[in-house]
């Protein structure tokens, strides 16, 4: 920073007439008792003054870290977008070339034995034979069907019987009938329900359902999916609680849980 003029130092200022002309006052020049300051230019715009040169300094040091973290930020939603994009795209040719379909189910046969009302004790020991159908409409998927699988017969939120479907490979294209036997042993019933179940019985319309649950893998091809579950719920109606019942009623419900 240049030297500060004081006009007791100024030789001007002990020359100069104290009635200058008015053309030396419309030059431009600094009258008498004033003195100029002159800064660089470039020490005006690009040192900061020394209050503020602290924060000046927190300022330059952060500014590159937060453009890091917008870069970092920009290249993560980058690079899930590309992974929706590409999931989208494996779904979409799979879909297109396999043509998954959701298998069939059904209940074919029932018959029941230990439905005895005419005793005193309302303590019964069902044994209920099922038949079920599974159809898999899918012409490049096979189906595993894997052990630990359960099914339960239930009467009015009441478990009768309870037991497991066999484990099997069903083919594409392929109909098969999975045979069970459910058994239940000691349970009793209240009045009421037994009362209910011979009046349903007497009309030929006993109401029950059908609760199935099996560890299932998907085979494409030669490659095999991890463990899913499918879940079926069968609403039954049969005419008689006898080894000779006929269905008069069968809506199941098929849905998966695929953890």
């Amino acid at each position: 920073m240049a030297d500060r003029v004081h006009p007791g130092d100024s030789p001007a200022a002990h020359t100069a007439p104290l009635h200058a002309s008015n053309d030396n006052n419309n030059s431009g020049l600094p009258q008498p008792g004033t003195y100029v300051v002159q800064i660089p230019k470039d020490q005006v715009y690009r040192v900061p003054p020394p209050e503020n040169a602290t924060l000046y300094k927190n300022y330059t040091r952060r500014k590159p870290r937060r453009n890091c973290c917008r870069v970092c930020f920009c290249w993560i939603l980058g690079i899930l977008a590309s992974l929706i994009l590409l999931s989208a795209i494996a779904a979409a040719v799979f879909y297109l070339v396999v043509r998954p379909e959701s298998p069939n189910y059904s209940v074919q046969k029932i018959a029941f034995k230990g439905f005895n009302f005419t005793s005193a004790s309302s303590t019964i020991s069902p044994v209920i034979d099922v038949t079920v159908r599974a159809d898999n409409p899918n012409r490049k998927i096979g189906i595993y069907y894997e052990r630990d699988s359960s099914a339960n017969v239930f009467y009015t939120h009441i478990q009768l019987c309870d037991g497991a479907l066999p484990a099997f490979y069903q083919p594409p294209k392929n109909v098969t009938e999975l045979k069970t036997v459910l058994t239940g042993s000691g349970i009793r019933l209240t009045s009421a329900v037994q009362n209910g179940l011979v009046v349903a019985q007497s009309h030929g319309k006993v109401a029950f359902l059908l609760h199935v649950r099996a560890p299932v893998r998907i085979k494409v091809g030669s490659l095999k999916t991890w463990t899913i579950t499918v879940k079926v719920d069968c609403d039954l109606t049969v005419d008689k609680l006898t080894s000779d019942a006929k269905i008069v009623s069968n809506d199941c419900n098929y849905g998966v849980d695929p953890w």
